[in-house]
């Protein structure tokens, strides 16, 4: 598995799947799921809306609307919007979508800074969850990641956990 960290918008890769760090009402208010609404379209809310509640570490696959992605993995980390959450629960979203992932054949994924927004986990702790993730994930897909996001403290977060894991630190 390839894995490439960047500072990009989420929502322009033209990858097989994008991850939503969301709730479990499939309200797309803030946040990410903010932004990929206003930019993909109701749409993909509506999606989530419909097969709701999921669950805090499920995940649910659907439509990207008018995004250059395909496909939207939905992983609540709250069961209500602005909850306060611990790095437990980006752990358990960031597992939820690589396993979403692997089920529906996605090769390329992009994940964005878990719960660092509204869920107020700390940044180091965020990064270090997602990418030992990551590093324990052994199914065939996906094939790539691309750890994004547009804040340089979450990049440079990304970066450091990932020499780390690669160091085995």
């Amino acid at each position: 598995m390839q894995v490439h960290v960047a500072k990009s918008d989420l929502w322009s890769l033209p990858v097989d799947a994008i991850v939503n760090p969301a709730n479990s009402l499939g309200i797309m208010g803030g946040g990410i799921g903010g932004t990929l609404r206003r930019e993909g379209g109701n749409i993909i809310q509506e999606a989530a809306m419909a097969a709701a509640p999921i669950a805090v570490g499920a995940a649910l696959v659907t439509t990207a609307g008018q995004l250059p992605a395909k496909n939207i993995i939905h992983v609540p980390t709250m069961e209500e919007p602005g909850m306060k959450i611990g790095a437990e629960n980006v752990r358990r979203a960031a597992r939820a979508a690589l396993i979403a992932a692997d089920r529906n054949g996605f090769k390329v994924i992009g994940i964005p800074g878990i719960g660092t927004d509204l869920g107020d986990v700390p940044v180091d702790e965020a990064a270090r969850a997602i990418v030992e993730e990551v590093r324990a994930h052994r199914r065939p897909c996906p094939e790539t990641i691309y750890l994004v996001d547009q804040n340089d403290e979450m990049i440079a977060a990304l970066e450091e956990a990932l020499r780390n894991a690669q160091a085995n630190v």
